[in-house]
C-alpha cells in the first residue's frame, strides 16, 4: 500500500492432508543463518518453526509514531512487525533510522520485516522505482542490518510493479534483485512481492516463482503476495495457495484487509485458511491511511486503545493474530516440539469405485504434542495434486480416480510442529471398471465474468436420464492460446488444449434431473474473446 494507497493492491496439531504425484522428501533447510526457509516453512536458528502473525506499520511517513506503535501492536498479540522505508522517494530512512527501528522491534520482542515502499506501482504509478534501485537503497543501510540476521526479513521492494508491462519483467528484475543482495552480502531471509500492485492477478509470480527461488544460492527466498480485491472469493484463494503448496514453494500472505476499493477481499477465508495451511500473514495496517482508504486502519491515531472494526476483526476475531500468534523462540518463545509422531496403523481400502477410495487407519501418537497427529498422504499413480482436509483425521476419501487402475498410497503423520514420522504405512487397492450408473447427461456452459485476458466460466451438469448416475466427466477445448488457471467444484487435467473435469466426492452422485456445477478460470491473449464452446458429458 502507498501512504494515500492504490487501487489494486501448539497447541493443537493441524491436519496436512497432501495428495502428490510422487512421495518426495521434504526440502532441507539451506546453510543461512539466522530466520530461514525450510521447505515451505520459516524457521529460526535453533529450528522453531516461525509463523508470522503481524500487521504494517508506516514509519516512512509516521516516523514520531513508530515508538508508541510497535509497543501497541506488541500488546495486541502480534509476533511480527512489517515497517514501511523509503530510500528517498518520500523522506529518507538512513542507516541510524533503520538501526534505531530494528533495535525497536527487538525491545518489543516482535521480528522485523522491513520492506522498501519505493518501488510501489513501478511502470504504472508516477515516482516509482525499480527493484535495482532498491537493492541500492538497502545496500546504503547494510550497516544497520548486518548482525540482525536472527530478527530481520528484508522485504526487498513493496508491490514491485503495477499493471503495465515492462522490462525487465518481474521474474528477471526479483531475479536480479535477489542475486545483488547475495553479492552484496546479505545473508537474511528474503521475502519478494508480486507484481500487479502485489495481488498477481496475472500468476507471474505463482508461474515463476520456482525460478527465483532457485537463483538464491542460498535458497532463502519467500514469496508474498497481497490479497485484496481479486482474492474476493473462497476458491480463489484457495487455488492460489494450492498452487505454492504444490510447488513446494514459501509463501506469505504480506498484505491484506477487510474491504479494499478493487473489491471485497475475503479474509475470513484467507485468516481461516492461513491457520490451516501454517502460512504466515501481516495485515494492512496499523494507522495513517489515507486517500478514501481510511477504513483499513486498524486502530484510531496510532492509539492501540481504540481498535477500529478492522482491529477487532483481525487482532480478536476468529484465526485472529491473539488467537494463533506465537512469539519468536529468539525472544523466549515456547522451546519447539523435536519429537516426531508414531507411524499411523497400516491403512484399509474400503467404498472402492472406479473413481474413489475410502481409506482409514488407527491414529498416531505424538509424546510431543497432544497425542493425535495429523496426516500426509501420498498417492503414487494417477494422481492430481490436491489437498484434501483441514482438521486432524485418521480417514480420508480420495476421488477423481482412474477406473481399472492399481493404487499405491502411503500415508505419514505430521505434527503439529512439522515433526513426520519416521516411516509410512502402504495400502495398495485397485478402482473397479466401468463409470456412472446408467443415466445420460448434457452441460450448461455460462461464462460469469471477463477482463482482457482472462475469463470465469461456470459449468452445469445435468442428469437426463431415467436412472440416477454415480459420477460425471465433463470434456472441452480450451481455443489456441487459452490456459487453465484453476478449477474449483470438479477435479481437472489438462492435455494440450483439452480439458477434461470429474466429478469430486460430493457432487458425482445425482438423481434424475439432479444438477451439479463446477468452474473454472482461464487466461487467454490480450484481445481475445473467445471462451470455450464444445463441452460433452458422459
Amino acid at each position: 500500500m502507498t501512504q494515500r494507497l492504490r487501487t489494486a493492491g501448539g497447541a493443537l496439531l493441524s491436519l496436512l492432508a497432501l495428495l502428490v504425484s510422487m512421495l518426495a522428501a521434504a526440502s532441507p533447510a539451506h546453510a543461512a543463518v539466522g530466520l530461514r526457509v525450510s521447505g515451505t516453512d520459516i524457521v529460526e536458528a535453533n529450528g522453531s518453526t516461525f509463523l508470522m502473525r503481524g500487521v504494517s506499520h508506516p514509519h516512512a511517513w509516521y516516523a514520531s509514531q513508530t515508538t508508541s506503535s510497535l509497543a501497541g501492536i506488541k500488546s495486541l498479540g502480534a509476533n511480527v512487525v512489517r515497517v514501511v522505508l523509503s530510500g528517498g522517494r518520500w523522506p529518507a530512512n538512513n542507516a541510524a533510522d533503520v538501526a534505531n527501528v530494528v533495535a525497536q522491534c527487538k525491545a518489543n520482542r516482535l521480528i522485523c520485516v522491513l520492506e522498501n515502499h519505493d518501488t510501489t506501482g513501478y511502470g504504472e504509478q508516477s515516482g516509482a522505482v525499480t527493484l535495482d534501485a532498491a537493492v541500492n537503497y538497502w545496500i546504503s543501510v547494510q550497516s544497520a542490518l548486518t548482525g540482525q540476521e536472527n530478527y530481520v526479513v528484508i522485504n526487498i521492494g513493496n508491490e514491485p510493479f503495477g499493471n503495465n508491462a515492462v522490462t525487465p519483467n518481474w521474474t528477471q528484475a526479483t531475479t536480479s534483485a535477489v542475486t545483488r543482495m547475495r553479492n552484496a552480502g546479505f545473508q537474511h531471509l528474503l521475502m519478494v512481492d508480486a507484481p500487479n500492485w502485489g495481488q498477481d492477478w496475472g500468476f507471474t509470480m505463482r508461474d515463476t516463482a520456482a525460478s527465483v527461488f532457485n537463483a538464491d544460492p542460498q535458497h532463502n527466498t519467500v514469496f508474498s503476495i497481497h490479497m485484496y480485491g481479486v482474492f474476493d472469493t473462497a476458491a480463489e484463494i484457495n487455488a492460489y495457495l494450492d498452487a505454492f503448496r504444490t510447488a513446494r514453494l514459501p509463501l506469505v500472505i504480506g498484505e491484506f484487509g477487510d474491504m479494499h476499493s478493487d473489491g471485497n477481499p475475503d479474509e475470513d477465508t484467507i485468516m481461516a485458511q492461513a491457520r490451516a495451511r501454517g502460512v504466515g500473514y501481516i495485515g494492512w495496517s496499523w494507522s495513517g491511511n489515507g486517500g478514501g482508504v481510511e477504513y483499513l486502519d486498524m486502530v484510531t491515531n496510532f492509539n492501540a486503545a481504540s481498535l477500529t472494526p478492522w482491529g477487532q476483526r483481525i487482532f480478536n476475531g476468529a484465526d485472529g493474530i491473539k488467537q494463533t500468534s506465537r512469539e519468536a523462540a529468539i525472544f523466549g518463545g515456547t522451546t519447539p516440539d523435536t519429537t516426531p509422531p508414531t507411524r499411523p496403523g497400516t491403512p484399509t481400502a474400503s467404498a472402492v469405485t472406479s473413481s474413489g477410495a475410502t481409506l482409514s487407519w488407527t491414529a498416531s501418537t505424538d509424546a510431543g504434542g497432544s497425542g493425535l497427529a495429523g496426516y500426509d498422504v501420498y498417492r503414487e499413480q494417477g494422481a492430481t495434486d490436491t489437498r484434501l482436509g483441514q482438521s486432524t483425521t485418521n480417514s480420508i476419501t480420495l476421488t477423481g480416480l482412474t477406473p481399472s487402475t492399481q493404487y499405491q498410497v502411503y500415508v505419514r503423520a505430521r505434527d503439529g510442529a512439522g515433526n513426520v514420522s519416521p516411516d509410512s504405512a502402504l495400502v495398495t487397492f485397485t478402482t473397479t471398471a466401468g463409470g456412472g450408473g446408467g443415466g445420460t447427461c448434457t452441460v450448461n456452459a455460462t461464462t460469469q465474468s471477463q477482463w482482457g485476458n482472462g475469463y470465469v466460466v461456470e459449468v452445469k451438469v445435468t442428469n437426463t436420464g431415467t436412472a440416477g448416475i454415480t459420477g460425471w466427466t465433463v470434456k472441452f477445448t480450451l481455443p489456441p492460446g487459452h490456459t487453465l488457471s484453476n478449477a474449483w467444484n470438479a477435479q481437472t487435467t489438462v492435455s494440450g488444449q483439452s480439458v477434461t473435469a470429474r466429478n469430486v466426492s460430493y457432487n458425482g452422485t445425482l438423481a434424475p434431473n439432479a444438477s451439479a456445477s463446477f468452474g473454472f478460470q482461464a487466461s487467454r491473449p490480450d484481445g481475445d474473446t473467445k471462451v470455450p464452446t464444445d463441452y460433452t458429458c458422459s
